[in-house]
């Protein structure tokens, strides 16, 4: 049951902001100019970041939409880090690791997903 709810808040959270982007929310737009990152890095970061909300609520993808979506909140931490925006960093390091928790306890659908897609056994 915990796994479902935490599951549900990641994928919550990733639409609203991926949604954010997508619509060019001017204050993404302001934080990505901010940040000297394109605007066309800003629309691809929330059509990754709305895709991974919908794979979260597949349940034979979402461990792997979770270890993607922690990819991408490497690079937000590291952002706000550069940038010196402490209290973001605080909220995308809290999101990170549940991203990264939520991709832990699903290791095995990862492998198994591995083992679909390669065809082997030798994901173990």
């Amino acid at each position: 049951m915990k796994i479902k709810i935490v599951t549900g808040l990641l994928a919550l959270i990733f639409l609203l902001s991926g949604s954010a982007k997508l619509l060019g929310l001017e204050f993404e737009v302001d934080a990505f100019e901010r940040w000297g990152y394109p605007v066309w890095f800003m629309y691809f970061t929330g059509a990754v970041e709305v895709a991974g909300a919908v794979a979260l609520l597949i349940p034979r993808l979402a461990s792997i939409a979770a270890l993607g979506l922690s990819g991408v909140m490497v690079g937000a931490v590291a952002t706000h880090v550069m940038h010196s925006e402490w209290m973001m960093l605080v909220i995308a390091s809290v999101i990170l690791l549940t991203a990264v928790w939520r991709a832990y306890v699903g290791r095995q659908d990862i492998r198994a997903l591995i083992r679909a897609i390669t065809g082997s056994s030798a994901a173990t």
